[in-house]
C-alpha cells in the first residue's frame, strides 16, 4: 500500500513538475512570438505557407496527434493506441506557428495536449507501478488547463466534466487536483504572469431582476457557442469535400483571412486577441470597459477563429471563447441595463461552458479570475448558456451521457458530439434537397 501511494506521488510529481515547465515556456513563447508579429506586419502575408508547413509536419512526424484534444477524451474512454508522446512537441510548433503569423487561436488545446501526452510518457515510463494510465490522462489535461490560464481548481474539475455530458468522474479528483496545483505552482515559479482583467471588486446586490437579465443573456451566449461549434465543424467537412489536395486546405484559410483583415482594415482578430497592438483597439481585456469594443467584435472573433482551426492551423479554442464572450457581453450591456464589467465576466465564462459542456468548471473558473462576489450570476449563466447551446461542442469525441433538460430525447452512452453533429447534417441536408427540389 505505502509502495503504490509513494509510486503514485511520484508520476503525479513528475508529470505536474515537467508539464508546468512546459507550459511557461510555450507562454513564454507565444508572448514573444506576439511581440514579433507585432513588428513584422508583413509577416500575415506568408500565413498560408505556415498553414501547409503545419499540415506537412503532422503529415511526416503526427501519426494519430492530429486528433489533439479528441484522441485524450478517446484514450480516457477507451483505451487503444495511446497518446504518442510527440505530440507535445507538435502542438507547440504547430501553435507557435499558427501565432507567429498571425492564425486566430488559442491556448488551452496546446496545453492540454501538452499535459496529456506528457502524462501518457509518465504513465509507460513508469508501468507498472504508476496510476492507472486514463486517470493519468485526466491529470494530465487538469495540470495543462489549470497551469495555462492559473486556475487550478478549473482544471480539476474540467477533466472530470469535459469527458461526457452529464457526467463526472469523481474517482479522478484528488489526482487531478494535485495535479493542476503543482503544475500551476511550477508556471507560476518560473514568474509567467497570468493577464488580469479589470472588472470591479465588491460584493454585488442580489437583485432578481438582474439574474434574469443574466439568464437571458446566458442563452444568448449559448446559441453563440452552438454557432461557433457548428461553423467550425462545417468549414472543416465543407474544405475536406471540396479540396482534394488536403494541403491546400490550410492555404485557403489563409488567404480567406488575409481578405478579411484587408476587409475589416483591422488585425484586432488575429492572434490570441487578449490585448491588441494598439491600446484602444479590439481585444479580450477592454471588452470590460464600456465602448472597448463594437457591436458585432464577437462575430468576426468567431469567424476568424473557426476559418483557422477548421482549415486545420493549430492552437487551442477556448481563449478566443472567452473573447466572443466577453464582447458580445460587452455588446449586450446597455440594451439589458447590466454592468459591463459583470455581462462581461459572465460572457467570458458562458460562451467556454456551451462549447464545451462544462458549466460547473467555468463557474469556478469565474470565481478564481473575479473573486466569488458575483458567484450566483456566474453560476446562472452559464447553466443557461450550457443548456441552451444543445448538444454539441468543440470536442466530437466528448459523450453524451444524459441528455440535457432541453432535449430529452435518449442518448446511449456510446453517443458522441460527432455523431450528434452527423444527424443535423443529415437532417439539414434532407431539408435542403427538399428546398431546391420545390423550387425547381
Amino acid at each position: 500500500m505505502l509502495k503504490k501511494l509513494l509510486s503514485h506521488s511520484a508520476a503525479i510529481l513528475l508529470l505536474s513538475v515537467v508539464t508546468g515547465c512546459a507550459v511557461a515556456l510555450f507562454l513564454w513563447l507565444l508572448d514573444a512570438v506576439t511581440h514579433i508579429r507585432y513588428a513584422h506586419a508583413w509577416l500575415l502575408y506568408l500565413l498560408p505557407a505556415a498553414g501547409v508547413a503545419i499540415y506537412y509536419l503532422y503529415q511526416l512526424f503526427g501519426k494519430n496527434s492530429e486528433k489533439g484534444n479528441n484522441l485524450l477524451l478517446e484514450e480516457i474512454h477507451q483505451p487503444g493506441a495511446g497518446v504518442p508522446g510527440r505530440m507535445a512537441p507538435l502542438v507547440l510548433a504547430g501553435t507557435i506557428i499558427t501565432h507567429l503569423f498571425g492564425g486566430s487561436a488559442g491556448r488551452e488545446g496546446t496545453a492540454v495536449q501538452m499535459g496529456g501526452s506528457i502524462a501518457a510518457m509518465v504513465s509507460r515510463w513508469l508501468r507498472p507501478l504508476t496510476l492507472h494510465t486514463p486517470l493519468l490522462l485526466m491529470a494530465g489535461i487538469a495540470a495543462g488547463f489549470g497551469a495555462v490560464f492559473g486556475t487550478p481548481l478549473a482544471g480539476t474539475v474540467f477533466a472530470l466534466e469535459v469527458l461526457a455530458v452529464g457526467s463526472y468522474r469523481w474517482r479522478a479528483f484528488i489526482p487531478c487536483l494535485a495535479a493542476a496545483l503543482l503544475a500551476d505552482y511550477t508556471c507560476r515559479w518560473w514568474q509567467i504572469a497570468h493577464t488580469h482583467y479589470p472588472i470591479q471588486p465588491g460584493l454585488a446586490p442580489f437583485e432578481l431582476l438582474l439574474l434574469g437579465k443574466i439568464a437571458l443573456a446566458g442563452i444568448l451566449f449559448g446559441l453563440a457557442a452552438f454557432l461557433f461549434a457548428e461553423l467550425t465543424h462545417r468549414i472543416k467537412s465543407f474544405f475536406t469535400q471540396i479540396v482534394p489536395v488536403r494541403w491546400l486546405i490550410p492555404a485557403i484559410g489563409g488567404v480567406i483571412l488575409i481578405a478579411l483583415v484587408y476587409l475589416l482594415q483591422t488585425r484586432d482578430y488575429l492572434g490570441l486577441g487578449v490585448t491588441s497592438q494598439q491600446p484602444d483597439g479590439v481585444s479580450l481585456v477592454n471588452a470590460f470597459q464600456p465602448g472597448g469594443v463594437n457591436t458585432f467584435s464577437w462575430w468576426w472573433k468567431l469567424l476568424f477563429t473557426a476559418i483557422t482551426l477548421g482549415c486545420g492551423m493549430k492552437g487551442g479554442e477556448v481563449t478566443p471563447l472567452f473573447f466572443i464572450g466577453a464582447t458580445l457581453g460587452n455588446a449586450l450591456a446597455a440594451p439589458l441595463g447590466v454592468p459591463v464589467d459583470l455581462l462581461a465576466a459572465t460572457g467570458f465564462l458562458a460562451v467556454f461552458a456551451g462549447a464545451t459542456n462544462t458549466p460547473v468548471a467555468c463557474t469556478l473558473m469565474g470565481i478564481e479570475l473575479f473573486g466569488p462576489a458575483y458567484m450566483a450570476y456566474f453560476a446562472i449563466g452559464c447553466t443557461a448558456a450550457y443548456l441552451s447551446s444543445g448538444h454539441t461542442g468543440i470536442y466530437s469525441s466528448q459523450l453524451i451521457a444524459h441528455p440535457k433538460l432541453l432535449n430529452r430525447r435518449r442518448h446511449g452512452h456510446e453517443t458522441t458530439i460527432a455523431q450528434g453533429f452527423q444527424r443535423r447534417r443529415a437532417f439539414t441536408g434532407k431539408y435542403l434537397q427538399r428546398l431546391r427540389q420545390l423550387l425547381r
